[in-house]
């Protein structure tokens, strides 16, 4: 297989301020719980990171994180949304302060394994309100004054190159854009996640399967994956990361599973779902997606953990900015400045890191203060998950967050 073709699935067949608070009290923890935290008991090969993965998901639009992320314990909070505020019997309560949209309830489960940390107030000095332009800055990690064309990923890459082995850098299943990814980064496009065909990292056009050569043994993934265009974006990544670690298959016969697959590998999934723009009837809308969001998470963890890459494995979110924290004439949200975004993995240290919204201090546009910035959440990827030179990277040193196990 050339390095340049990535194998899928129809072949086979013919993505100061952090210390984390308490957790939630829970009762008896069920059978789940149980397997997640077993399955995190596994070994972790310690190292730069050819076999560490980053999973992104793009929640497009800004999401709005207030009721996502819920400050319940804030009487400002049900004053600025007297109509879209989620009702506190409807919340699922983390700790004294704060809780998630019911239409995170899957998400439960994991929190409690301690296996998803939730990181506030994330955004960057200086704001921009602008979908193209602040997703540009945190596409290349720049300041929101200066333009840079790399994305940050292509950056990292640029510094040290995966394995020749690999099939190119990254994959971008769902969009069209590169993200960060851009200029630069070895990438294949999956546009249309309910196709799979063998795709040119070049080009992104279908190639033929060569009849000489003997056909790759189909994964069989037994994780069950929600419909719908996320769920199908959900899906083509897990048969990739499969049929990426299946044993070769050769004139002489299968191979071993001990033995390296060279040409299929990636270390970067970008994923994208749309939608979060909510200026108008937010309630329904923002329901709908953080429902599909959360089953795709938990199912993305189970396939993960079904082919033993979960402990290798860091699932983030990102997008280009938050929502204003009072509610419109609309019963939506306008752009805003800062939000929360979900890490998860099997050595992620779980919990509630960053600066909680703080609804006495907003500015002069009825925006929240930023309280984190964005680029130390890069920098915990480019540190301690891959071992590079952050500083170098992002031109400038950011702390990174303590959200990984040793």
């Amino acid at each position: 297989m050339k390095r340049r073709s990535f194998l899928s699935m129809s072949a086979a067949a013919g993505a100061s301020l952090c210390l984390p608070r308490s957790f939630g009290a829970s009762s008896a923890v069920d059978a789940m719980d149980a397997q997640w935290r077993n399955a995190s008991r596994a070994p972790v090969v310690p190292g730069r990171g050819d076999d560490r993965l980053l999973i992104l998901i793009e929640l497009k639009g800004g999401n709005d994180g207030l009721n996502t992320v819920i400050p319940f314990a804030d009487p400002a909070y049900y004053a600025l949304r007297k109509n879209i505020g989620i009702q506190r019997e409807q919340m699922l309560q983390l700790d004294e302060r704060t809780a998630l949209h019911p239409a995170l309830q899957p998400l439960m489960p994991l929190w409690r394994s301690r296996q998803f940390a939730i990181v506030q107030g994330l955004s960057y000095a200086q704001p921009n309100l602008s979908h193209f332009r602040s997703i540009e800055i945190w596409d290349t990690a720049s300041r929101s004054d200066q333009y840079l064309r790399d994305g940050w990923l292509t950056r990292a890459f640029a510094m040290r190159p995966v394995s020749a082995g690999f099939a190119a850098d990254g994959v971008v299943i769902g969009s069209a854009e590169m993200g960060p990814l851009a200029n630069g980064a070895r990438a294949i496009t999956q546009r249309n996640p309910a196709l799979a065909p063998i795709l040119d990292v070049e080009n992104d056009m279908p190639k033929a399967a060569d009849p000489l050569r003997p056909v790759q043994p189909q994964p069989r993934l037994q994780t069950v994956f929600p419909g719908g265009t996320f769920g199908n974006s959900i899906k083509t990544a897990m048969q990739l990361l499969a049929a990426s670690d299946a044993p070769k298959v050769s004139a002489a016969g299968p191979a071993s599973r001990e033995q390296p697959l060279s040409g299929q590998s990636v270390a970067v999934i970008r994923l994208t779902l749309n939608g979060f723009d909510t200026h108008h009837n937010q309630p329904g809308q923002q329901a709908a997606l953080l429902k599909q969001l959360s089953e795709g998470m938990v199912a993305m963890r189970a396939a993960l953990v079904e082919f033993g890459r979960w402990n290798g494995t860091l699932v983030m979110t990102y997008a280009e900015f938050g929502r204003r924290p009072r509610e419109n004439e609309s019963n939506g949200t306008d752009h805003g400045t800062v939000a929360p975004h979900f890490v998860m993995g099997g050595r992620v240290r779980g919990g509630l890191y960053g600066v909680p919204p703080m609804l006495a201090r907003l500015d002069g546009q009825g925006n929240l203060p930023v309280g984190v910035d964005f680029r130390q959440l890069y920098a915990t990827v480019l540190g301690p998950w891959w071992g590079l030179d952050a500083s170098a990277i992002l031109q400038q040193r950011f702390e990174p967050l303590p959200l990984l196990r040793a």
